[in-house]
């Protein structure tokens, strides 16, 4: 393979690798279908280091450094879809039925599989949130009254901008507007018990991907990234309960320590 030839692939493996790392793939993920497309394009040496939110690669070609790139990757919204995608590209590549450039133009295509339509995702938290409700003892009312805490809670999440506001401003607020909500409905007599209606509303908040993923990270031995993941899992966690806890202790003390039961 000529030097050109050779930096091409190690672009397309390095765009590979941040594209999956962008849509929430694990680490040891992201570094294996790297080396994988290096080799399936005979680069004579190709070195990846992948943290949480960055990429280190260094290709050399006839002892000689063709292609360095650092790069750091803010985290995004997880897009399965995408990740399924490389996957298969990937496979297609070590196959050997792929070219450089047929590589390019299907990444091209599938970083940009659009995400689902907003009020699918409205729908979809509703439901979830009514079905966990009820799955944690609520009753039938404090599902009804979870569907409409989880419809408002996207609606909200889909008005901000994730590109400038903060991961934990955003948790601290969600979670905030869930507890207003399910406050307001309980005051009005919908829902029977206080707790099940936001317990299930905020598992659209829950961090259990991230969780997930980190300790399959310390399962892989990335101990540092797993550490980061883990870490930022907490902190979505507790700014979570700050949120919600806050309404709660609000509504308690204006209603004179009224049972939440």
């Amino acid at each position: 393979m000529t030097e050109e030839r050779s930096e091409s692939a190690a672009g397309l493996s390095f765009k590979m690798g941040e594209a999956l790392l962008r849509n929430g793939a694990e680490i040891f993920r992201v570094q294996e279908t790297m080396e994988r497309v290096a080799r399936a394009y005979d680069i004579e040496e190709y070195d990846v280091y992948v943290l949480s939110n960055a990429i280190f690669a260094n290709a050399v070609e006839n002892g000689e450094k063709i292609d360095t790139k650092l790069k750091f990757v803010p985290g995004s919204t997880i897009h399965f879809g995408r990740i399924v995608g490389i996957n298969q590209l990937s496979r297609e590549i070590v196959a050997g039925k792929v070219s450089v450039e047929e590589a390019y133009a299907r990444l091209h295509e599938i970083v940009s599989i659009p995400y689902t339509h907003p009020i699918r995702l409205d729908l979809a938290c509703a439901v979830g949130s009514a079905c966990f409700s009820y799955l944690f003892g609520g009753t039938v009312f404090d599902a009804a009254a979870a569907f409409i805490c989880g419809f408002v809670l996207q609606v909200f999440l889909n008005a901000i901008d994730s590109r400038t506001a903060s991961k934990f401003i955003i948790n601290l607020a969600s979670s905030a507007v869930v507890a207003v909500c399910a406050v307001l409905l309980f005051t009005v007599g919908l829902g029977d018990s206080l707790d099940k209606i936001i317990i299930g509303s905020i598992i659209r908040l829950v961090p259990g991907v991230a969780l997930t993923t980190s300790i399959r990270d310390f399962l892989n031995g990335d101990y540092l990234s797993g550490t980061i993941r883990i870490i930022d899992a907490f902190l979505v966690g507790g700014c979570i309960a700050i949120g919600v806890g806050a309404v709660v202790m609000t509504y308690i003390s204006l209603t004179g320590g009224a049972p939440l039961l």
